[in-house]
């Protein structure tokens, strides 16, 4: 296999990446406010309202648990968009609160020394241009039309033109980050994915771009749904413990070098809800050293409040796991 690998990043970018080793997912949004982890996309733009929006807040709560990286949740599930977007309305600029929370994002990560990054969903359900979305019963004009499950979910040429132009935007208004998150890809074509990768890549050419796998713990790259991809995700569960995370995996004839990053929830849910609580200390502690220790990056989602700011139950379990790890020396 070489040292070099036929990733597009060098072994010693890659690396340099993973020295990071822990970051924050900023899991906030109009869902945060509709309650809900995949809303319909019928609620209007006004739900969204934070009264005392903080998102310097957020990154130094960041950096003060250790986190060198924080990626934003730009536009999920309900299609809502934390920036004023040309390419809809459906945005903040139109919301109860009008601040361009993706602006603000990188002004604080500039300013705490946390190196920023974008999550963007494929799976829009405001945004349809007549997809069928995995979570949203069908509106066949014919009896025959396909069932509402997520096998038979699909995206229109229309919407891939539209998150195109939103993920150009993004670029072009914001700046280079540090790690693109791509969700829910294997809703997009392969040759698609194909592009948009090398359309990232061309414009942001020091950038990690992942094409997320979903729910599971690394062993399997799945080129049919999530490739091309710089690193593995692994959602909700921690790499394998037989052989901790594989970072050399052979993919069509070609060696590859694909560290990991498990993601995972500070609590249960990855947006904020009133009743959720973080896990325990030692749950927190065991998810940061079983991660390490096993090869991988952990992204621990924190979700801001409806206020628009860290809650305080979170920001305390964040400094006792710095501490925690602090005594260990790492």
């Amino acid at each position: 296999m070489g040292t070099r690998g036929e990733q597009r990043l060098s072994v010693a970018a890659l690396r340099r990446w993973e020295a990071m080793r822990f970051g924050m997912f900023v899991c906030y949004g109009l869902n945060t406010y509709v309650g809900a982890e995949m809303p319909n996309g019928q609620d209007p733009a006004t739900r969204y309202a934070p009264d005392r929006l903080d998102v310097d807040q957020w990154v130094c709560v960041a950096r003060d648990a250790g986190m060198k990286y924080a990626i934003l949740t730009t536009k999920h599930i309900s299609g809502h968009c934390l920036w004023p977007s040309r390419h809809t309305d459906y945005h903040v600029g139109h919301s109860g609160n009008q601040t361009d929370v993706v602006a603000e994002f990188m002004a604080a990560c500039a300013r705490r020394g946390v190196k920023p990054g974008f999550y963007y969903s494929s799976w829009d359900n405001h945004h349809r241009f007549g997809s069928l979305s995995a979570n949203i019963a069908p509106q066949p004009l014919e009896p025959s039309g396909p069932p509402a499950n997520r096998s038979s979910a699909y995206v229109t040429q229309a919407y891939l033109d539209f998150q195109w132009d939103q993920i150009t935007e993004l670029m072009e208004n914001y700046g280079p980050v540090a790690e693109w998150w791509i969700d829910i890809p294997h809703l997009l074509p392969r040759d698609y994915r194909n592009r948009l990768y090398a359309h990232i890549a061309a414009r942001q050419p020091q950038t990690v771009i992942l094409n997320n796998h979903g729910i599971g713990d690394g062993s399997e790259v799945l080129m049919d749904r999530a490739w091309p991809t710089d690193l593995m995700t692994i959602e909700r569960f921690l790499p394998n413990s037989a052989t901790g995370h594989r970072k050399w995996r052979l993919l069509d004839g070609r060696y590859y070098y694909l560290p990991g990053e498990v993601c995972d929830p500070i609590g249960n849910a990855w947006f904020y809800t009133e009743k959720d609580r973080p896990r325990s200390d030692a749950e927190l502690l065991g998810m940061y050293l079983t991660s390490t220790s096993r090869g991988a990056n952990l992204l621990l989602a924190v979700g801001p409040d409806k206020h628009g700011r860290i809650p305080r139950h979170s920001v305390a379990a964040l400094a006792r796991l710095r501490k925690n790890l602090n005594r260990l020396g790492l």
